[in-house]
């Protein structure tokens, strides 16, 4: 059984995953709940991960991956009324799909950075990556130049695994093209009619340019790290 908040956040989590593939942060969410604080988002977190309903990705920055469906929502995405509205029950999936082994070769784009911006240039190589790793759509890599992405965990000479797209919301880590010529991995946020991209290190401080400076080229679906 969980509380309301626990089910709310619960479905939070489920849907960025389902549209984004990357887990809110703990600051979306305890926006996306209303709480005062982060210790709060914590204490959820924690509650929902000692019952089963969740579990921590190891080695991925901001990963969880929801593990038991709602048993109380329909097939419009709504929940069904219960007797008790403070508490909902939750079942497991009736069949959990095998772990997908195949390795697929996406296309690799040169470096981007994760500080100042560079060119991220074409080349002909390719990367193979587990399957498992992407979800739906078109996708290539890039390998990350600098430290300015340090404490989302991405980190100088990971290979960052960029879903195509030109549409990204506020918080997401994106791809941004900029005026024309240059790339960089950042954080996309939109404020008084300009395009900021955020760094996740203090050392940095965001970008800030306007609107058709920037052009997003992809958004973060994973990451793949080589240990020497």
């Amino acid at each position: 059984m969980l509380t309301a908040k626990q089910h709310e956040l619960l479905q939070f989590i489920q849907r960025r995953l389902e549209e984004s593939g990357i887990s809110p942060s703990f600051e979306e969410m305890k926006e996306a709940l209303d709480l005062k604080s982060k210790s709060g988002v914590h204490r959820l977190i924690s509650a929902l991960e000692e019952r089963g309903f969740i579990r921590r990705l190891p080695n991925r920055a901001r990963a969880l991956e929801v593990l038991r469906e709602p048993e109380d929502v329909n097939a419009g995405g709504r929940k069904t009324p219960t007797s008790n509205d403070n508490v909902v029950e939750f079942k497991a999936p009736a069949a959990a799909p095998a772990p997908a082994n195949d390795v697929v070769e996406i296309p690799l784009h040169g470096r981007i950075a994760a500080g100042a911006p560079i060119e991220a240039f074409e080349d002909h190589q390719s990367l193979p990556v587990p399957a498992a790793l992407l979800g739906a759509g078109e996708h290539y890599a890039l390998e990350v130049s600098g430290d300015s992405m340090i404490e989302a965990g991405i980190f100088d000479g990971d290979f960052a695994l960029v879903r195509k797209t030109d549409t990204a919301r506020d918080g997401e880590i994106v791809v941004a093209l900029v005026r024309g010529e240059e790339a960089t991995l950042k954080y996309l946020r939109r404020d008084s009619g300009q395009v900021v991209l955020d760094p996740a290190n203090a050392s940095y401080e965001p970008q800030i340019y306007s609107q058709n400076e920037v052009q997003v080229q992809g958004k973060l679906a994973g990451l793949l790290r080589r240990y020497h």
